[in-house]
């Protein structure tokens, strides 16, 4: 299971001052959010429905988000999100990124945004970041192809890529805020695994550092959140890969189910 993420050794649970430590702040998300190592395809993976959002004339004035949301199904919320305008971010994408994975997924993993393969593929955490999760989600027993409590539901807080994947501003968050909401509704996963310091913020509402809010259990409208570092950000700091597998391990604690890989044929 370690091995899959990369860990050569166990390394016990971090004492109190150790988990004052913060994570970098991510200024080269540009460069984290380009991987070179493409995911391959399991061939029992079911069918990723992408939406195309072509992005349309600059001349077509931002509009706000439409009213009902929090009562919106999940094709109807993908639609919507595929024609959103209600910020800037609409006049440079080439498509919206949804979610992937089980709509009956107990557990959820919350990103900050797409980058340029997810702009491209329509899909969260492609690439080399993406690969890193899904061996991260595997140690645990779970995948994105996954069904139920063997599967996992990907989120980003941000549904549009930001030009150049500069970091998300705060009325871009603010905007999309609602469809992540409605995204966990309609889920009602048993735990929300948290991952980079946007993600965090959104959910949480708070800006202290990912260093001192690990190794805790935080609630978001009363779902368990486990707050650990964005894929991109250990693959630049591969040291804090012990980190992220305590913080898996806390989340099986969480939701009382033991360690262990998936079985899958793939």
């Amino acid at each position: 299971m370690l091995a899959e993420m990369g860990v050569r050794v166990w390394a016990p649970r971090e004492d109190a001052s150790a988990r004052q430590a913060t994570e970098p702040v991510q200024t080269d998300r540009a460069a984290a959010a380009a991987p070179t190592v493409a995911v391959r395809q399991r061939a029992d993976a079911s069918p990723q429905v992408v939406v195309q959002a072509s992005p349309p004339p600059a001349d077509l004035p931002q509009v706000p988000l439409p009213d009902g949301v929090d009562q919106m199904d999940w094709a109807t919320l993908q639609v919507t999100v595929a024609s959103c305008r209600a910020c800037g971010l609409c006049e440079s994408r080439q498509n919206t990124v949804f979610g992937a994975g089980d709509t009956q997924a107990d557990w959820m993993v919350v990103g900050e945004a797409p980058g340029e393969n997810e702009d491209r593929q329509g899909e969260p955490f492609v690439g080399a970041a993406g690969q890193l999760l899904d061996n991260m989600l595997r140690a645990v027993g779970r995948s994105r192809s996954g069904v139920g409590t063997q599967g996992a539901y990907i989120a980003n807080v941000l549904k549009c890529r930001p030009p150049a994947n500069r970091n998300p501003l705060p009325a871009e968050v603010a905007q999309c805020e609602p469809y992540l909401a409605r995204q966990v509704a309609l889920l009602q996963p048993r735990l929300i695994l948290a991952m980079g310091r946007f993600a965090v913020q959104a959910l949480l509402k708070t800006n202290e550092p990912i260093g001192k809010l690990r190794g805790q259990v935080h609630q978001y409208r009363g779902v368990p959140v486990i707050v650990t570092y964005h894929p991109a950000y250990l693959l630049r700091t591969p040291t804090d890969k012990a980190k992220a597998w305590a913080d898996l391990c806390l989340a099986l604690e969480t939701v009382g189910a033991p360690p262990g890989p998936v079985s899958t044929k793939d």
